[in-house]
């Protein structure tokens, strides 16, 4: 079982975006918590220490335990963060309630471990297609990603969703026939691409110059 994460808040009641800025400068993250109801609570959060966190962890597709005022919180998932789109800091949180005993469904990252022995072997290359397959489980069972082993692909290999080989705990609900990697051979039809296109432009600029003699005659 994955070790908890513990993270602490307190309740607010200031909104909008200029407060929102304001609470960051003064070292506060804004934040949300919501429930399947469709009702939410406003929080906010050491933006410090939640920076921290999200940094010892390699996706945010998190279960966390939220304590809230001092006062012991459920458990929540970590729905989305949203980061500023030039320096990738931390803007706002959301977070959801969600029952320990249903099931629900999310996108869980795919990491690729291993060296094919195509490329190792053959000189390919290796594509990652899928980044994410939508799984079904229930909270207690989620993971950060899936890991999937791709050292057998040899040139010509692909993996297809319904290879990966996961616990019975997740039900995959993407499509069977969807690729998540494959090796390829090398490209080297592109690397020739741009001698014939040189060579082609001599040609017609030798074609250009001769008519050009042919007209001053």
């Amino acid at each position: 079982m994955a070790e908890e994460i513990r993270v602490t808040a307190v309740s607010r009641e200031e909104s909008g975006s200029g407060n929102a800025r304001r609470m960051r400068r003064a070292g506060w993250l804004p934040g949300v918590i919501s429930n399947e109801k469709g009702q939410s609570r406003l929080i906010k959060l050491n933006l410090h220490d939640f920076d921290l966190m999200l940094h010892h962890h390699t996706s945010e597709n998190l279960m966390i335990a939220l304590d809230v005022d001092g006062k012991p919180g459920g458990k929540v998932l970590l729905k989305e963060v949203q980061h500023h789109p030039l320096t990738g800091d931390v803007q706002h949180v959301d977070f959801l309630e969600v029952s320990m005993t249903r099931k629900m469904r999310v996108e869980m990252p795919i990491v690729l471990t291993g060296e094919p022995v195509g490329v190792t072997q053959g000189g390919g290359i290796l594509e990652q297609m899928l980044r994410e397959v939508e799984v079904e489980c229930l909270p207690g069972d989620l993971v950060e990603h899936f890991e999937i082993d791709v050292s057998h692909l040899n040139i010509g290999d692909a993996l297809m969703v319904g290879d990966l080989n996961v616990d019975g705990a997740y039900t995959v609900l993407t499509a069977p026939s969807v690729a998540v990697a494959a090796v390829v051979a090398p490209r080297v039809e592109e690397e020739a691409a741009p001698v014939a296109e040189g060579e082609a432009a001599a040609e017609e600029e030798g074609a250009e110059k001769g008519a050009e003699v042919e007209e001053s005659e």
